[in-house]
């Protein structure tokens, strides 16, 4: 396999496609001395399979809204691999999304999924829709009508979607509601991320920044470094960030910004437990404001329009938000800043320059497939409650989920570690995912 001979073929056929091959070249670049060693691989053109995917259902979606008027969004959902297990990835609904980034989502969802040692494929889905500054009616009307195209594509055994940006518990009430009028039949395992009252998971809305937290405190360690009062500068306020703040905070260090698409608020002495309660607030509010926050804290929280939260002083930098939200330039702001640690917890939320930026300059650095792979764990755990009619503790979830980001970051290590001693942990957690889904692939022959 010649990586740059893949591209090629891949720009000329989706052409405009960027982070769809931006997500394929990170892997395959990764991948391409280990996929050499096998022959076999070769020989059954693994690679050329997997970066295609199984199939893309697009729909139109018409819903009502407030004033009557009738309004139009385009709905996706690509089921990219499912060789060790029923497709399994959330929905985004959110003005930007295209097939290409949804393309690139269900990509790294297939290694991120065969990371958590879960059996669950690889899928993506979402639509056009902006959520910002929607009532709670044209919410629930639009996710009625999007199950109405989507149902048939999804099964507890087929096809699990779950929640991703702009699309969290309220909007998994809604899809499912319609879901279960038009299967007529109650199968909670159709969709994860639910309600706690009819099959949701204990823990699952924590659990990305959960996971994330417990994946950054195990690399510190094998750093010979501790979280324990660390300032952290988190990007976003939404569902991931919350859990991070939270699990940040338990863990002792002092998260000092959060940011939004309007600026950055900056908390000198940390943020509090009323500050993180109040992010629940502003992400229902559907205003996507992070000035909110300022407005409800005066004394604590200085606000500051068009900066990131890279512009505040931190040791350790958590993306939370979006893809490429991290660039070059901000690498090199957090390092000029005294950061030492970038972990992903958004999707492929830094851009390439900005990741051999902190490759090449000491910071240490992990790629979301590895850092966040702990929300789509805690939904493969509620899949398993769902199955078997039972519900778990929170501490049992817990346990679980701390296993599983222990077992991630071992994977990450092994495969990762250099010859010098260090460890690239985008290369050990894609040659780790990449030879699970191969291997599937392989020994199901050419399907």
């Amino acid at each position: 396999m010649k990586t740059n001979d893949i591209m090629a073929r891949l720009r000329a056929k989706y052409p405009g496609e960027n982070e769809y091959l931006q997500a394929v070249q990170e892997v395959l670049e990764s991948v391409e001395e280990v996929y050499n060693q096998h022959p076999e691989f070769e020989k059954a053109k693994i690679v050329e399979r997997m970066v295609e995917p199984d199939r893309i259902f697009t729909f139109r979606v018409t819903w009502v809204d407030d004033r009557g008027e009738v309004q139009t969004n385009t709905g996706y959902r690509v089921q990219f691999n499912s060789a060790i297990g029923p497709y399994k990835g959330g929905l985004r609904f959110h003005r930007a999304v295209t097939p290409s980034m949804l393309k690139f989502l269900g990509f790294e969802q297939t290694f991120k999924n065969a990371l958590t040692t879960l059996p669950m494929g690889g899928a993506k889905g979402g639509s056009d829709f902006d959520p910002v500054g929607k009532s709670n009616d044209e919410i629930m009307r639009f996710c009625q009508a999007f199950m109405l195209e989507l149902w048939q594509c999804i099964g507890p055994d087929q096809d699990i979607p779950a929640g991703d940006v702009g699309v969290g518990g309220r909007e998994i009430g809604y899809l499912y509601g319609m879901y279960k009028k038009l299967a007529r039949e109650y199968n909670t395992g159709v969709l994860t991320g639910k309600g706690s009252t009819w099959g949701g998971s204990i823990l699952r809305p924590e659990a990305t920044g959960f996971g994330a937290l417990y994946f950054t405190q195990n690399l510190l360690h094998k750093a010979g470094k501790d979280i324990k009062g660390c300032r952290v500068a988190v990007s976003g306020f939404g569902n991931v960030a919350w859990g991070a703040c939270i699990k940040a905070t338990e863990l002792g260090a002092k998260v000092v910004a959060i940011s939004g698409p309007d600026g950055v608020c900056e908390i000198p002495d940390g943020i509090t437990k009323e500050m993180i309660d109040y992010m629940l607030i502003m992400r229902a509010s559907n205003r996507n404001r992070v000035e909110d926050m300022a407005d409800k804290f005066p004394g604590a929280c200085k606000f500051t329009a068009g900066k990131k939260a890279w512009s505040v002083k931190c040791d350790v930098a958590l993306p939370c938000a979006f893809q490429n939200e991290l660039s070059e330039d901000d690498a090199k702001e957090l390092k000029a800043n005294g950061c030492w640690c970038c972990c992903e917890v958004s999707n492929m939320g830094c851009q390439p320059g900005a990741i051999h930026y902190f490759q090449h300059n000491g910071v240490l650095f992990a790629p979301g497939k590895a850092v966040n792979a702990g929300g789509v764990a805690t939904s493969g755990l509620e899949m398993t409650q769902n199955a078997s009619h039972i519900s778990w503790s929170g501490a049992e979830v817990d346990a679980k989920l701390h296993f599983i980001m222990d077992s991630i970051h071992e994977q990450c290590v092994k495969y990762g570690t250099q010859p010098d001693g260090s460890i690239d942990y985008v290369k050990g957690a894609n040659i780790a995912g990449f030879m699970k889904v191969a291997t599937a692939m392989l020994e199901q022959g050419t399907v």
